[in-house]
């Protein structure tokens, strides 16, 4: 029997190719889709459960909440860790890592820059349960001035010969080898390509504070531990450690310090949540976000659903064809059981056929998917054993979703109606429902056209505002301390080239997370008994900063040429002026204190600046008058040759002899690189709006084709009658589009909210335009039309002789 089922299936698929393809390709498409971000979903609900003690791990974060501002960091400082093991039992161990900055790494005439090399506790690799392939784990980091190396950092110094046992320069310091490691998991929190031991950077010398931060650090939990009690505990630290560096850093009263208890709070987040649930400032590398796993799982739910749509609407659709065939099975005596078993059988056959084209075109676009979402997903990830168990539960859930409403519709039609040619009334009473499903479909996919406008104004409002400094035209020269007692001489050379309009020596550059931290306060509001103490960035820069990026002073002055007359000076900005409660009082010529008890005038407010992503709210700053931040040197230009321009200053560049290659960026380039994850965003929803208008024409082109066909008598009869083709035309149209109009305004009340809520993550945002709504109604309707047009004017056009000869 179930032969049977599946050659009168096959027979079926054959005998209507036109809609067979529609389901097939529709359903193909929707599987892809699903099996595409649920590979995505995977990978990222999956972060840090490598360890094999994951669910004990822990990271120390810091919460400080000032009297104006709050914030969250993702590490602290060096004594923390060990402090809280040796304070809480339940502390079985801890490990940190710290730094992740940049150096040159030489192995004789192999020299590179390297961006992610750290230092680590020498238990990091055990915690982490990260093998050693070659060296001793236990030993590899326990002495001063050893490395452990991932085998791609290994192949590229040593090539094919061991790197084991010999020495790299790192920076100033001989390293030796004492390990190598395959590499650290693509779904891990962090990634570095080499681990310095802690020991070499943390000596006795080291103070060991507990008020700074910098030092990522994690926790292993007894199995029976209580976060939350124990975190409760840690306000019995605060107290101890952190109010006595407070009091004597900021040389403040002893009541006053004692306030860290209740604003510096540090806090557990457990290993496997910190991928998706943390967005603290100074994250090691930047995070997902738990609000994309639910829209990206809902959009491969809906482009699913709008393929099953597809296969229920053309099912139903279609049973007049079939009417017949199910009155003489019905009549030969069978069951209405076996007919439901016939059509879902039918529909399960379909969806395997599409899961087979589906694998086919996750092959061809998995690459763009990696392109698209970051990943490195291959092939052999859908191939795996739990993965084609999943695929298959995949195929027998949407044959039986799609197929499950059709067949018990089916196998309900009445014998005597069918056979005395009545079939078609019993599909009036299901019309409601085809038109629902409609109405579904193009909801969801003008949503997704809405959804696709506000993603793209909201990318260009971030790239396109004005951010406090001029973006354009700007060249960032990396790495100049490398020129030594050269850099003057080469800044000037610069500035002799009348393409270069201004020069400046500072590391700190705008969309750089590079800038320094501190605590201050202003000393006069703190007297009058209103201590306002906030966290602040610093820049260190000379006064060619300002001009050379555009920005503009709204009080005071610049520095002056000459560094150290302005050695005790500071310029702040607007957001560092509002918080720490200056009000209306004129801040110039007042005095702040900074953590070290280190007094300085301001002389000057620059207006607030984007030195962070648009996506964060301005944030205090100060500058600082220095001409030993060397790290790059950042230089307006005005040429329409910028290559030549380049060329010009590598050979200069080249004539100094620097310690390191020439290497260069645009600030404009790097600004853009900040909006990555929206541009990502935009382009998924995008490419899933035109799947989803796809699919849904797709749909609506085959059930136009099958209400024309049940109508083409009345079609021929109303030409002979003299009607015209657009008054045809108009007719079979009219029913459609007004389901595609109701479509589009139920959609507006759900977009706008969802919209809206994702916007909220936004320090800066557009406001929702109502034009939006409407011209994705037009869009879906424009769509709708030239789909329903396509048969329509077909079906006017045709000879009316053709469709009454037989009357």
């Amino acid at each position: 029997m179930i032969k049977n089922f599946i050659i009168t299936a096959w027979r079926n698929l054959k005998g209507n190719k036109v809609f067979s393809f529609i389901n097939i390709f529709g359903l193909s498409v929707g599987l892809t889709c699903c099996m595409l971000i649920g590979s995505y979903l995977y990978q990222e609900l999956t972060y840090d459960t490598y360890p094999a003690q994951a669910k004990q791990l822990y990271r120390v974060a810091l919460h400080s909440n000032g009297d104006n501002a709050a914030a969250d960091f993702p590490s602290v400082d060096v004594a923390v860790g060990p402090g809280i093991k040796n304070a809480f039992p339940e502390v079985l161990d801890f490990t940190r890592m710290t730094g992740g900055g940049t150096a040159f790494v030489k192995y004789n005439d192999n020299q590179f820059k390297e961006n992610k090399i750290v230092f680590v506790d020498s238990n990091f690799f055990r915690l982490f349960s990260i093998p050693l392939i070659e060296g001793n784990s236990k030993t590899a980091l326990t002495d001063p001035k050893s490395i452990v190396i991932t085998k791609a950092f290994e192949k590229k110094y040593f090539g094919d010969s061991p790197g084991l046992g010999k020495a790299l320069t790192v920076g100033n310091n001989l390293l030796k080898v004492t390990g190598v490691i395959d590499k650290v998991p693509d779904n891990s929190h962090f990634h570095a390509d080499a681990f310095m031991s802690m020991v070499t950077y943390v000596t006795p010398k080291l103070k060991q504070t507990w008020s700074n931060v910098g030092f990522y650090t994690y926790l292993l939990l007894d199995k029976n531990a209580n976060p939350k009690k124990l975190e409760t505990g840690f306000r019995q630290l605060v107290a101890k450690f952190v109010v006595p560096e407070e009091q004597h850093d900021m040389g403040v009263s002893l009541a006053e310090a004692q306030k860290s208890v209740n604003s510096f709070l540090f806090f557990l987040q457990p290993l496997t949540d910190i991928h998706l649930h943390s967005a603290t400032k100074y994250e090691f590398e930047a995070n997902g976000d738990i609000h994309y796993i639910y829209i990206f799982g809902a959009l491969a739910i809906f482009i699913l659903l709008l393929a099953c749509i597809n296969f229920t609407n053309l099912a139903t659709a279609s049973a007049t064809r079939r009417s017949k065939e199910i009155g003489i099975r019905k009549v030969l005596g069978s069951a209405k059981n076996k007919l439901i078993s016939q059509f879902l059988i039918e529909s399960v056959m379909l969806t395997f056929l599409a899961m087979l084209f589906a694998m086919g075109l996750v092959y061809l676009l998995l690459p763009y998917f990696n392109d698209l979402s970051g990943k490195q997903i291959t092939m052999g990830f859908f191939l795996t054993y739990s993965a084609l168990f999943l695929e298959i539960a995949l195929i027998l859930f949407v044959g039986l979703v799609a197929g499950v409403y059709p067949a018990f519709f089916l196998s309900s039609f009445r014998i005597i109606a069918i056979l005395k040619g009545n079939g078609a009334t019993q599909l009036t009473s299901k019309g409601g429902l085809r038109s629902s499903l409609i109405v579904l479909q193009f909801a969801i996919s003008t949503a997704l056209i809405i959804a696709t406008f506000i993603v793209f104004q909201q990318l260009d409002f971030m790239q396109n505002k004005k951010l406090g400094y001029d973006k354009n035209q700007v060249l960032v020269i990396n790495d100049t301390y490398s020129l030594g007692n050269n850099i003057t001489a080469f800044k000037q050379h610069l500035l002799n080239d009348n393409r270069v309009v201004n020069a400046t020596i500072s590391g700190n550059v705008p969309g750089f997370n590079n800038m320094g931290g501190t605590v201050i306060y202003a000393k006069e509001i703190s007297d009058k008994g209103t201590h306002s103490e906030i966290s602040t960035g610093i820049y260190w820069i000379t006064n060619s900063y300002i001009p050379t990026l555009g920005m503009h002073l709204a009080k005071g002055r610049n520095f002056y040429p000459s560094t150290p007359v302005d050695s005790a000076s500071v310029i702040l900005n607007e957001a560092a002026v509002r918080d720490l409660g200056f009000g209306n009082t004129d801040p110039i010529g007042k005095t702040i204190v900074r953590s070290g008890q280190r007094n300085y005038t301001i002389v000057g407010v620059v207006k607030d600046f984007n030195y962070t992503s648009a996506k964060q709210k301005i944030a205090p700053l100060m500058m600082l008058a220095s001409n030993r931040s060397t790290a790059s040197i950042i230089v307006r230009i005005k040429t329409g040759d910028v290559h030549k321009l380049i060329d010009d200053i590598k050979n200069q560049w080249n004539a100094y002899n620097a310690s390191a290659p020439f290497s260069y960026s645009f600030l404009d380039d790097q600004f853009a690189s900040l909006y990555s994850s929206e541009q990502r965003t935009g382009r998924i929803f995008t490419s899933f709006a035109i799947i989803a208008i796809i699919i849904a024409s797709l749909g609506l082109f085959g059930l136009v084709a099958f209400m024309i066909r049940q109508r083409v008598k009345e079609i021929g009869i109303r030409k002979v009658l003299g009607a015209s083709t657009g008054s045809i035309t108009a007719m079979l149209s009219k029913e459609f589009l007004q389901l595609i109009l109701i479509a589009a305004l139920i959609s507006y009340p759900a977009t706008w909210y969802a919209m809206n809520k994702w916007l909220q993550d936004f320090a800066y945002r557009i406001n929702i335009q109502w034009w939006v709504f409407v011209l994705a109604g037009v869009i879906a309707l424009l769509v709708a039309a030239i789909t329903i047009s396509f048969q329509s004017i077909k079906a006017a056009l045709a000879n009316p002789v053709r469709s009454l000869r037989s009357e």
